[in-house]
């Protein structure tokens, strides 16, 4: 199996509830709306996901006070950033990479609801 190919119907899923969410809800609501929109579409279209799951950073094996919360974990593999806002950018791409190597994902997916007219998103796999 291929890099692109990693949890690549899970991704399509994902995307499916994605576009759901924006063609019922559109652009403009804070993150937290399109959040809780997305915890009931991945529900009703029963993908597993975690919402908001806390990850321990380590150094040299040793917990640090810091640690990261990705919006979604999905399909127990897919680590999932929501955005609001005019377009995404490269902090954003940052934030997922390093959710990602925290992780030790291989795949992620930026989605930004608050484009217009149409959702923007990434898919993103180490």
């Amino acid at each position: 199996m291929g890099t692109n190919d990693l949890f690549q119907q899970e991704g399509y899923d994902l995307m499916a509830a994605a576009f759901e969410v924006y063609n019922e809800k559109g652009h403009g609501f804070l993150e937290d709306v399109y959040q809780e929109c997305m915890e009931k579409e991945l529900s009703q279209r029963k993908i597993p996901f975690e919402p908001k799951p806390w990850l321990q950073i380590f150094y040299k094996g040793e917990a640090l006070r810091q640690g990261y919360e990705p919006d979604l974990l999905v399909s127990d593999g897919i680590v999932t950033e929501l955005k609001a806002v005019k377009k995404l950018a490269p902090e954003h791409e940052a934030q997922l990479l390093n959710y990602l190597k925290a992780l030790h994902k291989r795949v992620g997916y930026l989605i930004n609801f608050g484009s217009h007219p149409q959702l923007e998103w990434k898919r993103m796999v180490l």
